[in-house]
């Protein structure tokens, strides 16, 4: 479970993140993230932290309940993406930089994606927290 502002009164409503639903939507969402980013099927693999045979089964929408490291690695993933559009307001300029050299001193010329790459879930979380500090906010 999770928490979330509901739209009309911002209060807090609690989310069942461990349901089938819920794993389509975040699935659906990352299957966008994935064409905006032209990303490979073996950096879908890496990012996701899952086999190639569990990638396939989701792409034929056979999904169930995510577990929590794949929700924390794709939590990760929206936040960069996200941070990204509100950074680089032109979507193909934010889609493009995840792949573009970078002089930050964690990144030392590498991409972002070269990086993200590194397989951990550190990774996507030093790539985020980067983006968040860029745009002086949190997540």
């Amino acid at each position: 479970m999770s928490a979330v502002l509901h739209p009309n009164t911002a209060k807090p409503v609690r989310v069942n993140l461990n349901t089938a639903a819920a794993a389509e939507a975040a699935l659906r969402t990352f299957w966008r993230l994935a064409d905006a980013w032209k990303l490979t099927t073996a950096e879908q693999i890496t990012l996701l932290g899952v086999a190639r045979t569990t990638l396939y089964q989701w792409k034929q929408g056979k999904v169930g309940p995510l577990d929590r490291h794949v929700l924390e690695r794709l939590s990760y993933l929206f936040g960069v993406y996200a941070a990204l559009q509100i950074l680089l307001p032109v979507p193909e300029r934010a889609n493009e930089w995840i792949r573009k050299p970078n002089t930050a001193p964690f990144l030392a010329g590498a991409s972002a994606l070269d990086r993200m790459m590194g397989g951990q879930v550190a990774d996507l979380f030093v790539v985020r927290q980067y983006l968040d500090a860029q745009r002086g906010g949190k997540a």
